[in-house]
């Protein structure tokens, strides 16, 4: 009965992510009005597929990282009751933010969830180290670096075009856009179905490739059923946005994701993909400062809401 709900929670936890995270890739389409809603998250909802599936080709390390091992001595990280809060609390952090339009990271909620949940096994024996250099550091300064590089490469194409009255071919401009919205989301697919794998795999019955494209059906499931709240908040709450701002940001997310990936840094794509929005809307003085402060507080309350929902579920749990 307990595998079973961990089963349950796990698909939960990877239809949340879906709703809060599938759009996050195509904002920039839809914001800057390149095509509709409904083609944004057709193509976020195949290519993050696509990546999901994928991953199951793929070695990854986020499996052993996110079930809990080098936080947590390995006897709590492998029990069922362990990896069941995570799950619960991470999917209802990540949901509950979806319903409010707040764009947060299912990593943040993660680490939330697992550090609530090893303070509650194990007290002060978590590896805080660990969390602070491996974990903390990156989502931190991730942000910032995607502001400075989408007002930059921003500055720089419109510099370049004013200076030179370029005129850029919509049709290829549209291209490029759309190819850069389809690798973020595939990378997204491919970061974290990975993530979310890692808590079922204590099941026996489970192989990783067949654990691995069920999240991705659910992560799909839930982009396609419930990313409008989240949508319209990326795409249009922020700032408003041309096609060039939304190229531009484009570029960043997935620049800085695949380089990420390649040294092994472990960063958020929702907060590359929200900064460097803002980032392009830092120059024409056109963000909102109320959305952008809300979703730096959501970003912030993430972690400790995560970590007590995970923390008092772990406890009930061991009843």
């Amino acid at each position: 009965m307990l595998l079973i709900s961990l089963f349950l929670a796990t698909l939960f936890l990877a239809y949340s992510n879906g709703a809060n995270d599938n759009f996050k890739g195509v904002a920039t389409l839809f914001g800057s009005r390149t095509c509709s809603y409904q083609t944004a998250i057709l193509w976020s909802s195949f290519t993050t597929f696509a990546g999901g599936v994928s991953a199951t080709f793929l070695a990854s390390t986020s499996i052993k990282i996110f079930s809990g091992k080098g936080l947590v001595p390995n006897a709590i990280a492998n029990a069922p009751e362990f990896h069941l809060a995570v799950a619960i609390a991470a999917g209802l952090t990540v949901l509950i933010a979806t319903f409010m339009g707040f764009p947060i990271s299912t990593t943040h909620s993660l680490i939330g969830a697992i550090v609530g949940a090893g303070l509650v096994a194990v007290g002060l024996k978590v590896n805080f180290v660990a969390l602070v250099t491996s974990f903390i550091l990156p989502l931190l300064f991730a942000p910032i670096i995607a502001i400075l590089l989408g007002a930059g490469l921003y500055s720089l194409f419109d510099y370049v075009n004013s200076k030179y009255h370029l005129s850029f071919n919509q049709k290829i401009v549209d291209a490029c856009h759309f190819l850069s919205a389809g690798i973020i989301s595939f990378a997204r697919g491919l970061n974290y179905t990975p993530k979310i794998v890692s808590l079922i795999l204590i099941i026996e019955y489970f192989s990783i490739q067949g654990g691995m494209i069920t999240i991705a059906i659910a992560m799909a499931l839930g982009g396609l059923l419930n990313s409008q709240k989240v949508a319209i908040t990326m795409s249009e709450k922020i700032t408003s946005m041309n096609y060039t701002q939304g190229l531009s940001a484009n570029i960043v997310t997935g620049v800085l994701t695949i380089i990420a990936s390649q040294f092994g840094l472990l960063v958020s794509i929702t907060h590359l993909s929200v900064g460097s929005i803002f980032g392009v809307g830092l120059i024409p003085k056109k963000f909102n400062a109320r959305v952008s402060y809300q979703i730096l507080m959501s970003w912030i309350f993430t972690l400790p809401i995560a970590a007590v929902i995970s923390g008092v579920t772990y406890r009930l749990l061991q009843g």
